[in-house]
């Protein structure tokens, strides 16, 4: 590393954040530009974010940053699923066998102003709010930004780091030099979006349904999930189609919605006071995954987290697998000794693979968690992994590969527990089933992975 270096980061979410504190720490002059207003000092819109689910590859990269203890404050942990069935029933299945295993819901929020007051905190980090990437020079570093006047001003540096979300600029200027870079784009958009709701806490600031689960309305076309707050509310998010029974344009009156929700969602509809007015209120967001390769060019310029792999949310693993993005970045630089070049192709021939799986994962667990939590053979298949987890220490389900195992590539974890699911549905539909040992199975399961 050269003494002074700059370092340029577009995009002050969590990636961009955690990344500042990371160049911070190894000496670097960190300027950060966010085109959004400071979210510490003005709420989000209503019906934009979806909860977030932290576990171990997000926790790990958390480590060092002198934030972990804080953001664990902010979480509230959740051990299982609970489903809930069109006749108010509901089952909880554990998302491990093995004790102690969770995942964590936090608010994007709360966890985007932990790290940025912990950014702020070094001497050689700035952050500017209000300050819109408008084009890129991926050759010299160069960048140009516009305020909320519309101001503009030029930013040069050393290298360029963007981690400026799904709509990335930097990306796109990356984009631009296909015929020099030969870049590859693909963007696939489900033909769902969510909406989210909010069941607000009790008059005594209890929590309505089961606080430390995560709570899934699976109805096959569509569904609906609901992660706890600390406040004693719950963040609901619908699933739905645009079109069709349950679309989100089929349903467009009150009478229409709440006839639908008597049907489909029975037990919810006493938690939610004001169902009607926030429905119509709140925006439908769009679910997209985007792959794209090079990440890099030049040396100069470099992008992580959402700007390189937007992926849908149904594993809780994009923000996770964006700060594992900031880790391992973070990790390959000090071992190349500060060499750009060398590390941003190391980082990105590390990542693609492995987010191209976790993206994939992502599509899967959608039509899992739709479809197939309900299912009699798929409820028999996590019945049957829940033993394998509490008996033998070294069997992971694909689960349990992905969010337990933060040493595991997630490409790693795609083989193996697709090949073990593939394993235990065809034993979980012999006739036999309930004659064959679970020794025989563990067996059967060593054998293939």
């Amino acid at each position: 590393m050269k003494k002074n270096e700059k370092v340029l980061i577009v995009g002050a979410g969590l990636a961009g954040s955690l990344l500042a504190i990371k160049m911070a720490q190894q000496g670097y002059e960190v300027a950060v530009h966010e085109k959004l207003p400071d979210l510490r000092k003005k709420s989000l819109d209503a019906g934009r974010s979806i909860n977030l689910a932290l576990s171990d590859r997000g926790l790990r990269a958390l480590n060092d940053s002198g934030v972990k203890e804080a953001i664990l404050d902010l979480c509230i942990p959740m051990y299982a699923r609970a489903i809930h069935s069109a006749h108010s029933e509901s089952r909880n299945s554990p998302y491990s066998g093995r004790e102690g295993e969770k995942i964590n819901s936090v608010s994007r929020p709360g966890l985007n102003s932990v790290l940025l007051n912990a950014a702020e905190g070094y001497e050689n980090v700035t952050i500017h709010f209000n300050s819109k990437c408008i084009k890129v020079n991926i050759e010299e570093a160069v960048a140009e930004f516009a305020n909320a006047d519309g101001v503009k001003c030029t930013v040069k540096a050393d290298v360029i780091l963007g981690t400026d979300g799904a709509g990335s600029t930097v990306r796109k200027s990356l984009m631009a030099k296909t015929p020099q870079l030969l870049f590859n784009y693909s963007q696939n958009f489900l033909r769902s979006g969510y909406k989210e709701l909010e069941i607000p806490p009790a008059k005594d600031g209890s929590y309505k349904i089961e606080k430390n689960v995560l709570h899934i309305w699976p109805r096959g076309k569509f569904m609906m999930i609901a992660l706890p707050n600390l406040d004693g509310s719950f963040t609901v998010t619908m699933f739905h189609p645009y079109e069709g029974e349950g679309g989100f344009n089929t349903l467009d009156s009150e009478e229409r919605l709440l006839d639908f929700f008597k049907e489909y969602y029975p037990d919810t509809l006493a938690h939610f006071p004001d169902l009607a007015a926030e429905y119509f209120e709140n925006p439908v967001g769009i679910l997209g995954t985007t792959k794209c390769y090079p990440w890099q060019a030049y040396g100069k310029t470099l992008i992580l987290g959402d700007a390189a792999h937007p992926i849908v949310p149904f594993y809780g693993q994009g923000m996770n697998a964006s700060l594992e993005d900031v880790r391992l970045f973070d990790e390959t630089l000090k071992k190349n000794m500060g060499n750009w070049l060398k590390t941003f192709t190391e980082f990105q021939y590390l990542r693609k693979e492995n987010t191209d799986a976790i993206a994939d994962l992502a599509i899967d667990n959608f039509y899992e968690m739709q479809d197939k939590v309900a299912d009699e053979i798929f409820i028999k298949k996590r019945k049957l992994e829940m033993q394998l987890e509490q008996t033998y220490t070294d069997y992971y389900s694909k689960y349990s590969l992905v969010t337990f195992q933060e040493d595991l590539p997630y490409s790693e974890a795609m083989r193996r527990g697709r090949a073990q699911d593939e394993l235990l549905l065809k034993i979980c539909q012999k006739p036999n089933f309930k004659e064959i040992s679970l020794q025989e199975i563990y067996e059967q399961v060593k054998k293939i992975v």
